[in-house]
């Protein structure tokens, strides 16, 4: 594989953004969101049935959610699935320190 020729192209930290996608800061968060959802359930070692039975949804949505089919689930669904998950949601709103514009962020 010639390597010569090869343009590399620096992301811009949301690859929504960088494919064009409206919306991209709300996708990539609600993808953050899924990831951390994916993460306890395996941590806990929770079959997707019994993830469902916890979050109030059927297996086959968790299926889908997990594969990162999450374009019709709010950020506030997602939000209530990790509180259903036995975590606490905390946001927090505060003063840019650059005078930048905001952004939105998962921290965990």
């Amino acid at each position: 594989m010639k390597t010569q020729n090869m343009k590399i192209e620096r992301g811009s930290g949301n690859v929504f953004a960088d494919l064009g996608l409206p919306d991209a800061d709300t996708h990539l968060l609600k993808a953050e969101l899924v990831t951390r959802i994916d993460r306890i359930i395996r941590q806990r070692g929770l079959k997707q049935v019994e993830a469902a039975k916890l979050m109030g949804l059927s297996q086959p949505d968790v299926s889908r959610l997990m594969r990162g089919d999450f374009q019709e689930y709010s950020l506030e669904r997602l939000l209530r699935l990790l509180t259903r998950l036995g975590r606490d949601v905390d946001i927090t709103i505060r003063k840019t320190q650059t005078g930048r514009p905001g952004r939105l962020s998962v921290e965990a």
